[in-house]
C-alpha cells in the first residue's frame, strides 16, 4: 500500500520520496491514521520500524493545518530520553518538512550543552519542541518556554522515560501542559509501568502493537561465542580483524569499561572511541559524525547508545558485556539490522554471565548455540561471580556482594 493512500499533503509525500521511503513499515501504516483522528495513541513496534515518521508525518499535517501565530506558540511537544536521539527526532522532521508551503521553526533542546543558545533560539516562541525532560524544565524556569498552548504530547522511546531519574521530571512536565491535549506514546518495549502510564492520563487510547513477523522482523542474525572474561578484548581484536567489518558498535557495561576497551584496541592500532553519558555534548556528537564516516572503525559505548543512535549500514553489534534486561537486549541488537537491512549480533558468553543469558534468551524466545573460536575455547577458570540461580537464594554470608562482584570485575579487566 502505497504513502498516497494516507491522505498526506502533497509536500510530505514529495519529502518521503526523497528520503527514499518506498512504502509504508506496519506501524507507519496503522500509526498514521489513527493520530490523524486526533485520539490518544499508544504504539509499540521493533526498534528500526520506522517509528519517528509514523508520528512525525501525522504531526507536520496537522501543524501545516493551524494558523501560524506570532510569536511562534508551541502547539507540539516531543519527550525524548537522549541527546542523541533528540537530535535524531529533529533531523527527521526537519527533512520531513522541508517542502510545506509554510516555514517550521524547530527546537532542538538537550543537557550536556550550554543553555544560552537554546534561549536564544526559542525567542519569538517556536512551533515544535523536541526535548529531554531536565533541559526542558531548566527553559521553562527561565522563562524561555511555555507550555501553555501545546496541542499534543508525544513520549517517544516512552519506556525509558519511565526509569528513575525521569519520573519526577514527567511529572512536572505534565502538570503544566493543558488537560485538554493528544497523547501519543512510542515505544519499542512496553513494560508493565507503561501500562500504568496509560491508565494514569490517556483517554480510551488508541492501541498499535506491530508483532515481530516474518515480514516485518529485523534481518539480525544473533550468535552467542562462549569466552572466558579476561580473553574478551583479544577475541574482539581477531573477530574486528579476520571479519574486516568497516564498523563495529560494542557495548559494554560501565564507563570505565568502554574506556579501557577503546584504549586496548587503540594500541592495536584499530581507530575505536568510547561512548557514554560522562562525555561532553561536543564529544559525543564528533565521536558519531566520525564512526558514520567510517573515520572510527570501532565504537565501544554503554547503553547510553541503545536507543536514538540510528547509523545506516551498522553491519554488526556485539555485547561485550550483556545487557541488563531482556528489552536492553533489544534496543542494542537494533542498532543493526535497521531499514530492511541485515545484521549481526554477537553476544560474549562466560561462565559468569551464562544464567544471565538464558533468562534473556527466554524472554526474547530464542535460543542460540553457544560457539567456540579457535584459540579462544573457555578454559572454565573464569574468575567472573556466577549468576546461576542456587534455588535458596545462596547462603547468607557467602553470597556475593556488590563489592565483591565489582572487585572480580575489576580483576578481570586488569588480567585483560
Amino acid at each position: 500500500m502505497p504513502f498516497t493512500t494516507l491522505n498526506l499533503h502533497p509536500a510530505l509525500l514529495r519529502a518521503i520520496t526523497q528520503r527514499g521511503y518506498a512504502e509504508p513499515t506496519p506501524i507507519q501504516l496503522a500509526a498514521i491514521p489513527a493520530i490523524l483522528q486526533g485520539g490518544d495513541v499508544v504504539a509499540s513496534a521493533q526498534t528500526g520500524s520506522g517509528k519517528t515518521a509514523a508520528f512525525g508525518l501525522p504531526l507536520l499535517q496537522q501543524w501545516n493545518l493551524q494558523r501560524t501565530s506570532t510569536p511562534r506558540k508551541v502547539s507540539t511537544l516531543i519527550l525524548v530520553p537522549t541527546r542523541e536521539l533528540a537530535t535524531q527526532v529533529g533531523d527527521t522532521l526537519r527533512s520531513l518538512a522541508q517542502y510545506l508551503p509554510k516555514p517550521i521553526k524547530l527546537a532542538i533542546v538537550f543537557g550536556g550543552i550550554s543553555i544560552n543558545p537554546q534561549m536564544l533560539h526559542l525567542r519569538g516562541g517556536a512551533d515544535i519542541v523536541i526535548a529531554t525532560p531536565g533541559r526542558l524544565l531548566d527553559l521553562i524556569k527561565h522563562n524561555a518556554v511555555s507550555l501553555s498552548f501545546v496541542q499534543t504530547l508525544v513520549l517517544d522511546e516512552a519506556d525509558r522515560l519511565l526509569e528513575l531519574g525521569f519520573a519526577d521530571e514527567l511529572t512536572q512536565l505534565l502538570a503544566l501542559l493543558p488537560p485538554q491535549r493528544q497523547n501519543i506514546l512510542f515505544s519499542a518495549t512496553f513494560p508493565e509501568q507503561l501500562s500504568q502510564l496509560t491508565e494514569d492520563f490517556l483517554r480510551t487510547p488508541t492501541r498499535i502493537e506491530v508483532e515481530h513477523t516474518a515480514i516485518n522482523k529485523p534481518d539480525i542474525l544473533q550468535r552467542s561465542i562462549v569466552v572466558d572474561t579476561d580473553k574478551r578484548t583479544q577475541l574482539l581484536r581477531h573477530l574486528i580483524e579476520t571479519m574486516r567489518w568497516e564498523r563495529v558498535l560494542v557495548f559494554a557495561a560501565s564507563r570505565y569499561s568502554a574506556e579501557l576497551i577503546a584504549v586496548k584496541l587503540r594500541k592495536a592500532r584499530i581507530a575505536a572511541e568510547p561512548f557514554h553519558g560522562e562525555l561532553s555534548q561536543g564529544k559525543r556528537t564528533q565521536v558519531l559524525a566520525d564512526f558514520k564516516a567510517c573515520r572510527v572503525k570501532v565504537v565501544v559505548a554503554t547503553d547510553v547508545a541503545a536507543r536514538g543512535i540510528d547509523i545506516a549500514q551498522l553491519p554488526v553489534v556485539i555485547n561485550y558485556d550483556l545487557p541488563r534486561s531482556s528489552d536492553d537486549y533489544t534496543h542494542r541488537i537494533g542498532r543493526t539490522g535497521r531499514a530492511g537491512l541485515s545484521g549481526l549480533a554477537i553476544n560474549f558468553i562466560s561462565t559468569g554471565n551464562e544464567a544471565h543469558f538464558r533468562l534473556i534468551e527466554n524472554r526474547q524466545n530464542i535460543k542460540l548455540e553457544r560457539e567456540r573460536i579457535s584459540g579462544f575455547e573457555p578454559l572454565l577458570t573464569d574468575v567472573s561471580i556466577s549468576t546461576e540461580d542456587k534455588g535458596d537464594g545462596g547462603i547468607k554470608g557467602k553470597r556475593p556482594n556488590k563489592k565483591d562482584k565489582l572487585r572480580a570485575l575489576a580483576l578481570a579487566q586488569v588480567k585483560e
